[in-house]
Parts: structure tokens; sequence; C-alpha cells
């Protein structure tokens, strides 16, 4: 059966796609041109035998109609076999078409090879005062044919066809491959969760086309240790994504490294990314490895947007840079800080997709939204907390994304470690130390 969406079978097997793929626009075709005829049987026939059409449909239904259509070679026209009822306005019709142009290459070619088989020609090709061939036919209704040969008119609206045809199929193509660079890309986000005693956390990452250069990542490092990581690549799109998928190798191949020397790990990675990409490109990255036991934090911070804690008795702390971007520097080093968690902290990592949102008056999200967002949803498990603040976001920009939204929430949880205490608020730098 004929399709009228997507890929539409040809007669001679090959397959045709009949619309532009990820249009904003509905696409827009001739499906069949209606041939009125007496008998469908000896009319299909015809157009088969004589003409060497194909058939593309021939379907019965409960009510008694039948839908038969033919298409020429190539399958760009499709023309549809009706019988209508007797003394219907539609049977008055038969014999009377006059509006159907074919065109070939070769106009004496197929005359001759028509003639043969029994098509009757009203006269033999003729030239045209534009300068192009032509001839007409009936077939056994009287329906009358025109059958045209490439003059610089024709070969003009051929050419015109083709390169609309071409663009179709780049289209096609194009978006087949990010359908599949997509599925690739969610592959390189974690798949699982390492389980923790005293740490609940989960990441999301929204992108704003079918893939983006954000990043987050849960690694296992061997003895209780988890490594959290939320990155940022330049650029948009595929560019974008091929460097993140490059930074994911890069930190995962490394990551053996990461718990007993996590500057050497650091250091790798940027040499890494250094030499494997162009001279502009970068990427922001936050750092951390998590012991479940102590409840401590290690953490780099490469320039990226400084991760926020809320602490149990609300107060606030940042996690500012230790190191400048990776990717643009062959010498490259970083300072690691420490820092200590207790049961009830809310740890948050972000990229700007969260807080450079904007809404219709071109005000940005920004970190106090972000920050009065944690606090409102502070109860709720961190996978509750990405999706509050994720809508928050949408309500507040809600028109096209601009750019990808990644957020990991990650709370302190159980009972507090022996000899610990929260931190007050005028002493949290003397808890957080670099190295």
């Amino acid at each position: 059966m004929i399709s009228t969406m997507g890929i539409s079978p040809l007669p001679d097997g090959r397959e045709r796609y009949a619309s532009g793929v990820d249009r904003q626009d509905p696409y827009l075709r001739v499906l069949c041109v209606n041939i009125f005829v007496r008998d469908q049987d000896r009319s299909l026939r015809f157009y088969v035998d004589q003409l060497g059409f194909g058939l593309v449909i021939d379907e019965s239904y409960e009510s008694g109609s039948r839908w038969v259509a033919v298409a020429p070679p190539d399958g760009n026209t499709v023309l549809a076999l009706v019988t209508p009822k007797r003394k219907s306005e539609e049977y008055k019709l038969i014999g009377h078409c006059r509006n159907t142009v074919l065109v070939t290459e070769d106009v004496m070619a197929k005359f001759d090879e028509w003639q043969r088989r029994g098509v009757r020609f009203h006269h033999p090709p003729q030239t045209t005062l534009w300068g192009g061939i032509f001839t007409r036919f009936e077939d056994l209704d009287g329906n009358s044919f025109s059958l045209v040969g490439k003059d610089d008119f024709v070969r003009e609206i051929e050419a015109e066809r083709r390169v609309a045809a071409e663009k179709l199929e780049a289209e096609r193509r194009m978006a087949q491959e990010l359908h599949i660079a997509k599925q690739v890309q969610a592959r390189l986000f974690p798949q699982t969760l390492p389980q923790l005693k005293t740490l609940e956390y989960a990441g999301i990452c929204r992108q704003a086309r079918e893939v983006g250069g954000d990043y987050y990542d849960f690694l296992n490092l061997g003895r209780e240790r988890l490594g959290l990581v939320i990155g940022d690549t330049s650029g948009k799109g595929i560019g974008a994504a091929l460097l993140m998928a490059n930074l994911q190798a890069n930190l995962r191949s490394q990551s053996a490294i990461a718990l007993d020397q996590p500057q050497r790990f650091l250091r790798s990675v940027n040499q890494l990314f250094y030499e494997n990409t162009t001279d502009s490109a970068y990427a922001t990255l936050f750092f951390a490895e998590y012991d479940d036991e102590a409840r401590s934090l290690r953490y780099v911070n490469c320039g990226h947007y400084p991760p926020v804690l809320l602490r149990s008795d609300n107060t606030l702390e940042r996690l500012d840079s230790t190191s400048t971007v990776l990717g643009l520097f062959r010498e490259w080093d970083c300072l690691v800080a420490d820092l200590q968690l207790f049961p009830g902290d809310t740890l948050a990592l972000y990229t700007d997709g969260i807080t450079d949102s904007f809404n219709d008056g071109g005000e940005d999200f920004g970190e106090e939204r972000l920050i009065e967002a944690l606090r409102r949803h502070r109860e709720l498990p961190s996978r509750s907390i990405l999706a509050a603040v994720v809508e928050e976001v949408r309500q507040f920009s809600p028109h096209d994304q601009h750019d990808d939204i990644t957020l990991i929430v990650a709370k302190c949880t159980g009972n507090e470690c022996p000899g610990t205490s929260p931190v007050p608020a005028e002493s949290t730098d003397k808890n957080r130390t670099p190295r």
C-alpha cells in the first residue's frame, strides 16, 4: 500500500523519502492524479504492460470499492485508476482527461517503444517553438496524455526538483545521524549509581539540541569513595558533543589514579584534552571525591560555576575555583580543597544552562533563584529536588531552551560522625583547606 509519510515504496524496490525530516512546517506533495476509466483491470494491463508503469496499490474494501494506483518507473507520479458509478458526474469524465504531462529524456525512443506495444499516438514527436519536443497519446478510454522531452525549460524544472530532493535527503541523513549521536551520548552519562551509606545523590542533563556539551558523571573510585563530576565544554551542538565525549573518555580512563593522586589525575586529563582538541577548545570542570565513611569532600574546581553547599542550619557556602579551565594550556596545575559534610547538608553542582536561562524580559534565572529553590525543596529526595528545580527553570523561561541544563544534587544523610558537628557560619573557611 502506498505510504503518505516517511518512506514510500517504488515499483522497482527502491525507497523514496516523501517528506523532509524535522521540518517545522508540514510537508506538502501531490499524492495522486485521478484517471477515470471504465474497467480497472483492463486499464491496469495497459499502464503496466504497454507503458511500463509499476503497480503501487490494488486494494478492495468491504464497501465494494477498489483502489488501484500505478506509477512510472521513477515513482514520482502516482495515477489512481478510478471506475466511477454509472450515471454519476465522474462517469461523464471518462476519456476527458487532457492535462496530464509526462516527461522523458528521449521522446523518440519512448515513442518507438510504446508504439510497438500498441499505444495510440495523436502524431509523431514534434518540435515546439521553444525548442522542446512532444507528442500526445491516449489510453484505452480516450484519456489523453502529453509526452514531452527535456527542453531547457523542463531541464530547469528537473534540476530544481533534484536540488530539492537532495536537500530533503541531506536533512533526513542529518536527522538520522543526530538521532544516533543522541543515543550514543546518552550512554556516556552514568547508567548506574554506586550505593553509599551517607550520601544520597542524583543527576540530570536536559540538552537544548539533539546533542550538547554538558557532562556529568559519578565515578566509583573504590574504597567507599565516589567521584562527582560536572563540566561544560566550549561550543554548541555536534562540536561540543565531540569535546564532551573526549573529556568523558579522558576522565574515565585516568580515574584509577584519582583517589590517591587527584592533582596528577587532573593534570593527565588536561594534557590529553589539550593534545586531542583544537587550540580554542576548552572545558570547565568540577571534580570532587567523596569519602562515604568520613563524609569528607576533596574537590578541584577548574573554572566552573561554583557549586553551592546549603548547610543544615541554612547557611550557604560556595565551592570557588581552585584552577583554570582544562584544555587551553599545556602547562597546567591545580589546588585541591577539603570540605566536611554533615547530615542535612545539600550540595548542588550545576551548569550555566540553569542560571543563564532568561525570561521574556531578558532577566536571568540566576544563582539566587537556584538557591531559593534548593531551600524550598531541601526536604525532598535528591531526584525530586532535581525535577522541582528544572521545572522552576522551565516556568521561568518557557520559550525554547537555549543551553543545556545540567544539575547534580547530593544530600548528606545518616547519623553524625563521632566528634563532629555542623560548622558555624563564621568558621566555614577554616573547614575548607586548599592544598
